[in-house]
């Protein structure tokens, strides 16, 4: 029998299969998991105080990784509390392992105070789930858990790992397991809507997924620069390459109407890595399908495809002698006064390093953030793909985590940020370089406009009341320093400048308190 228990096991088919970092905020039942890492050093541990850190950091991981991280969660409990993150990094198709405690197996049938039953939990993430039998197992199942969370496009495997399977001896160690490769699009599809494009009608290219990097952006703009189709990128993308000389993509809106607007007059809708829109709620009066009625959409390329492939085929089909359009290198002048919505955008604008990674939460403060920005330095952008708030800084961590080298910028709205704030000790702990600015507003002003929207009577004390963030006003820069983490306060543009400066300059962990107007 091997000398291994399960949980050392694991950890080591986990190392062997690539995943060389684990955010966890463990309990009892995870002990032996926590006690095996120091026999596997090329397995890095990351606490996170809150799941949502632990399971926002592993999306953040994987998005600028290309590989996953592994989570280690408490029983079932632990695992709701990451759902909400868990939720964005499933609707940004990253590929994460988690690995969920649960109680001996012999300790179940007493319905302990933490007894819950795990599997319907996991159902509702879409992944891949099993529960290891028995400490022989546990290698075989960790590496068809990696490669099942790495088949494309990327998803959730879901290992349940009792305690008595983790301090069990036998343990046996698994060789990796290959993930599936991304699957062709047909010559014939490829010819069918390069067909379309030659029509002459107005046709609209909508992309996302891996089309969103570099390769994908300047196929999708010899496809709209040789045939006069509009090019859009999703809203939300996991990921997306921009700045100086690369094609700046016009992203679609966030409102229904912007996106009506944006497909006016389109007969043909393109889709490539992605889905053809659909309004983020339901209003009354107005569609939820935002495809104009008379158009018709044509699938280039699901998110399983290899969509930049079949993008680069339409493209030498479709318009064989056009080249992408770069953006220029263009940066904003530094604004003065006193900050506004407006203005703090440009200040960011003009003082983004290169090769920057931004995890943008900024909401409706960060609205005209992507035109600022179109002309700075090549970067990275990580936007809220699920919609769930409190993603921003979590997604910051695992991203500096991945990319120690690169500056990490997190634009994070202050309701946004309570959610997961204790994410600043995790990034105070391990030393990494992420600068915080918090765009402190006093207010969910998103809320404000939805209700607008809704048609909801927004005129009442009570209701003002819930969307408003005041009495206290938050000190997001004495909450900061509580855990570690520099901070500074900025009311003026020359402020958030220096803060900026002063934080792209020095290592570690920064935060800057910007307080900036509602936009609503």
């Amino acid at each position: 029998m091997s000398e291994l228990n399960g949980a050392q096991a694991l950890i080591r088919t986990l190392a062997g299969a690539g995943v060389e970092v684990c955010f966890g905020n463990p309990g009892t039942s995870e002990m032996h998991f926590v006690a095996a890492l120091d026999s596997v050093p090329e397995m890095r541990g990351v606490l996170g105080l809150f799941e949502g850190v632990v399971t926002g950091a592993a999306d953040g991981y994987a998005r600028i990784a290309g590989k996953p991280a592994a989570t280690l969660l408490h029983l079932g409990p632990g695992m709701v509390n990451g759902l909400a993150n868990m939720h964005n990094a499933r609707r940004a198709f990253t590929p994460v392992v988690n690995v969920i405690g649960d109680h001996a197996t012999y300790h179940k049938q007493y319905d302990a105070p933490l007894e819950s039953e795990i599997e319907p939990l996991a159902e509702w993430l879409h992944g891949w789930t099993r529960r290891v039998k028995h400490p022989s197992d546990i290698g075989a199942d960790a590496a068809t858990a990696v490669a099942a969370a790495q088949d494309p496009p990327g998803r959730h495997a879901n290992l349940i790992l009792p305690a008595d399977v983790s301090w069990g001896e036998g343990g046996q160690v698994a060789d990796p397991v290959p993930p599936r490769s991304r699957k062709p699009v047909d010559d014939d599809v490829v010819a069918q809507i390069a067909g379309v494009l030659a029509s002459g009608e107005p046709a609209a290219l909508l992309i996302g997924g891996p089309a969103c990097d570099p390769d994908g952006l300047r196929a999708t703009s010899r496809i709209a620069a040789g045939t006069g189709a509009k090019a859009f990128v999703e809203t939300f993308p996991a990921r997306l390459e921009r700045g100086a000389g690369l094609p700046a993509i016009e992203r679609l809106g966030y409102l229904a109407e912007q996106v009506q607007y944006q497909l006016t007059g389109i007969k043909h809708l393109i889709v490539a890595g992605t889905q053809a829109p659909v309004s983020f709620f339901a209003y009354p009066g107005k569609p939820s399908d935002l495809v104009p009625e008379d158009a018709t959409v044509h699938v280039l390329a699901t998110r399983e495809q290899d969509v930049v492939g079949a993008l680069a085929a339409l493209a030498d089909r479709a318009a064989p002698d056009a080249e992408p359009q770069p953006a220029e290198a263009r940066r904003p002048e530094l604004p003065s006064g006193e900050l506004t919505p407006q203005n703090w955008v440009d200040v960011v604008g003009a003082l983004l390093p290169e090769g920057a990674i931004i995890s943008d939460e900024a909401n409706t403060s960060g609205v005209l953030l992507p035109m600022a920005t179109a002309g700075a330095p090549q970067h990275t952008v990580l936007t809220l793909t699920g919609g769930a708030i409190g993603q921003g800084m979590p997604v910051a961590t695992g991203a500096a985590i991945a990319a120690p080298g690169r500056p990490v910028l997190n634009l994070e709205a202050d309701g946004s940020a309570m959610y997961t704030i204790s994410a600043l000790w995790t990034q105070a702990r391990e030393s990494l370089n992420v600068t915080t600015v918090v765009l402190n507003n006093a207010a969910y002003a998103i809320l404000r406009m939805e209700m607008q929207r809704t048609g909801a009577d927004l005129s009442g004390p009570a209701a003002k009341a819930l969307l408003d963030l005041s009495r206290p006003t938050m000190d997001f820069a004495k909450i900061a320093e509580g855990m570690g983490v520099p901070a500074t306060r900025a009311t003026t543009c020359e402020e958030l400048a220096d803060a900026l400066r002063r934080a792209f300059d020095e290592p570690g962990p920064h935060l800057i308190d910007a307080v900036v107007p509602p936009l609503l």
